[in-house]
């Protein structure tokens, strides 16, 4: 009897996971939003989840998959989501309605991910504020004089490639426009100059390659924090430790602090 007990235990406990993790899955349905269908635990980003599609690759492939239709239900694990297409609908959401969409899908974690207090992932009362510092950044006036610094980076660009010409080799021409933007970046937004190109081993593009290039465990991590936000919060603000990629843009952005 108690082994019968203990399988009937084990049988509920998964009947209730299953049903918790499927409770919300005829919410398009009911609604009569198309969209693919969903997988318990994944939602509709499994191949997201597994590392086999980006992000921006997925909705590429709805907006084909879909592209007759004006809205596409999905749902990130149990949590429906509308992708809105219709050209109309988006100059709504982002402009004549805005006021009552300005938070978005992501949100900040202030102790476990810094980085997150962005304006992509702030709660509306903190994006406001930040959008009105970071407006004056993008004036005309200083876009022109940032010109200099980037134009700077372009002569280096320039003999980058007279000297990757000089191999009679293949160009790989993401690599080489990759360390083109991080020099740039490095001269207008840090103040520093990151030499990628001069610098195979440079840090700074180092750390970019992996996060456009996540390993498994950070694919692991950004699916933690998007599907299970408050496991994130305890793991990676108590637990373990921030990974590098944090590490080294906080302590990037200090010492350009210190030393202004």
């Amino acid at each position: 009897m108690e082994f019968f007990e203990i399988l009937c235990g084990i049988a509920a406990v998964i009947f209730l996971l299953y049903y918790f993790f499927t409770s919300t899955f005829d919410f398009w349905k009911s609604r009569g939003v198309p969209g693919p269908r969903p997988i318990p635990g994944f939602g509709t980003f499994k191949n997201v989840v597994l590392g086999k599609v980006s992000l921006s690759g997925y909705m590429k492939e709805l907006n084909n998959d879909y592209k007759d239709e004006p809205l596409v239900g999905i749902f990130a694990g149990r949590t429906p989501i509308l992708i809105v297409k219709h050209p109309d609908l988006i100059k709504d959401v982002l402009i004549k309605d805005f006021s009552i969409f300005p938070d978005r899908w992501y949100r900040s974690h202030d102790r476990s991910d810094p980085l997150s207090q962005n304006l992509f992932e702030l709660d509306s009362k903190r994006w406001r504020p930040l959008r009105a510092k970071l407006t004056p950044v993008f004036t005309s006036r200083k876009l022109k004089e940032m010109f200099v610094l980037i134009s700077e980076c372009s002569d280096h660009l320039v003999q980058y490639v007279e000297k990757l010409v000089n191999t009679n080799e293949p160009i790989e021409c993401v690599e080489m426009t990759a360390k083109y933007t991080t020099d740039v970046i490095g001269s207008c937004v840090f103040g520093i100059e990151m030499n990628a190109m001069s610098d195979e081993d440079s840090e700074f593009r180092r750390i970019g390659r992996s996060v456009f290039h996540p390993s498994f465990w950070n694919r692991l991590r950004f699916a933690i924090k998007d599907f299970l936000p408050w496991l994130f919060d305890v793991l990676y603000g108590y637990i373990l430790p921030q990974p590098e990629n944090t590490r080294f843009f906080m302590r990037i952005v200090l010492e350009t602090m210190d030393y202004r």
